[in-house]
């Protein structure tokens, strides 16, 4: 190897990259053959892709036969986001190229970013046919498989891939299979190859987990979303799944307690702030409840769920003029919904203050008119205001879309009946 290119690998090493470029860049009018390649293979190593590739662009000229040289440019154009230019040169290469298996995949690869996926199947079936044996075209066809959610077919692959190795490309086979299996829905024996598995690895335990829940196993997923937090406090989806298990076996405190936990990780996270909100509300503690719905709407203040169940929880305190403040300053934000203005209409009415409570119910009426508990609602109120014209006609839009209700009915009929003695 020339000295130049000696000295600029040390200089690499030594953090001056740009005297080892500028160097190598000298040095390239003058570089054979075989020493451009090793500066290519230099500058790909080094992240330097543009300057590789520009270095294999013109050995290409001199060697055009070469698919070793389109394969590692293709590599390179790849990497520059200059697939199209990639899938041209390698499509060059032909069935007789010692390099033609490798391009097969790379292309399959390449069709399958590009979602045409029967493309890249077909052209690794025609790897396979060629190398029928080899488990890197069979991880590929089980990868192509598994993203287009044909997991049966995905199975099939990655099992023909497990006797020959573990891992390939730093994936999992077994993780993949079950993953697969549960996907497909065959929990059982995803759980099985996850208990095999005994990995410590953060995803996996997470989606043991999940597995574990699905099939059944509710003790299985709370020993490893436990373990998880355990070994990754920062692993944030861990805690809400965990929490929701718990409650789901009514231990409250101990779902509340790691929902709390989740929150001082993940403070972005309004579905934690809602479920610790709920869960503190089952047991009893109000004011908490109250503290994190309202985290939750500060950072959603469109989060409609966190809304309602606050209206909710300020109804069974009887604290109507907490929903009147609630709403008007959600509504200041922005957020809209009718059931809003049904709700306001509501407390206004408790409040006392009708003429504020006539105007959301003629305002949630724009939009609720087809929701019969809504109308029944709107006309008793309009009965009470004195508006019995307009209550009779919400009354009758409600009994068409309630027409067994013959209490309504006779109601309905009562009030014609005192008009037309009036």
């Amino acid at each position: 190897m020339d000295e130049s290119i000696m000295d600029a690998v040390r200089l690499m090493e030594s953090k001056q990259s740009d005297k080892a470029i500028a160097l190598l860049e000298n040095f390239l009018p003058q570089a054979d053959a075989e020493e451009k390649y090793t500066i290519a293979e230099l500058y790909i190593q080094w992240g330097f892709l543009q300057e590789a590739s520009t270095v294999l662009e013109e050995l290409l000229q001199q060697f055009p036969q070469e698919g070793e040289l389109k394969v590692m440019l293709a590599d390179a154009y790849i990497e520059l986001d200059r697939d199209e230019e990639a899938m041209s040169l390698l499509n060059e290469i032909g069935e007789d190229d010692p390099e033609y298996i490798a391009t097969l995949i790379q292309l399959a690869d390449l069709y399958q970013a590009q979602g045409l996926f029967e493309v890249a199947e077909q052209k690794l079936l025609t790897a396979k046919q060629k190398e029928p044996n080899e488990p890197i075209i069979d991880f590929a066809l089980a990868e192509l498989m598994f993203s287009t959610g044909s997991y049966t077919n995905a199975i099939l692959y990655y099992e023909k891939v497990l006797p020959v190795t573990k891992e390939i490309a730093n994936v999992s086979i077994n993780d993949r299979l079950a993953e697969a299996y549960a996907a497909s829905g065959e929990y059982e024996m995803a759980l099985s190859i996850y208990q095999d598995i005994d990995s410590e690895d953060s995803d996996t335990l997470f989606k043991y987990g999940f597995t574990a829940l699905h099939a059944g196993r509710k003790d299985i997923a709370i020993k490893a979303w436990e373990h998880l937090i355990e070994i990754d406090m920062y692993y944030h989806t861990a805690y809400y799944q965990l929490a929701k298990t718990y409650e789901s076996e009514d231990m409250i405190n101990e779902a509340y307690e790691t929902a709390k936990k989740g929150l001082k990780v993940d403070e972005f996270n309004k579905e934690l702030f809602f479920l610790a909100g709920s869960l503190a509300h089952q047991l009893n503690a109000n004011d908490e409840s109250e503290k994190w719905m309202r985290e939750a709407i500060a950072l959603d203040p469109d989060y409609k769920e966190a809304i309602l169940f606050l209206i909710e929880l300020f109804k069974t305190n009887e604290d109507n003029t907490g929903i009147i403040d609630l709403i008007k300053e959600i509504k200041n934000t922005g957020a809209s919904d009718p059931v809003y203005e049904w709700e306001l209409a509501r407390a206004y009415n408790e409040n006392e203050s009708y003429g504020d409570a006539l105007n959301h119910y003629d305002e949630a009426y724009n939009s609720l008119n087809e929701d019969s508990d809504f109308l029944k609602e709107y006309g008793y109120f309009l009965m009470e205001e004195g508006r019995q014209k307009t209550a009779l006609s919400v009354f009758e839009k409600y009994l068409s879309q309630q027409p067994e209700d013959i209490e309504m009915e006779e109601y309905i009929n009562r009030i014609k009946q005192m008009e037309e003695t009036d």
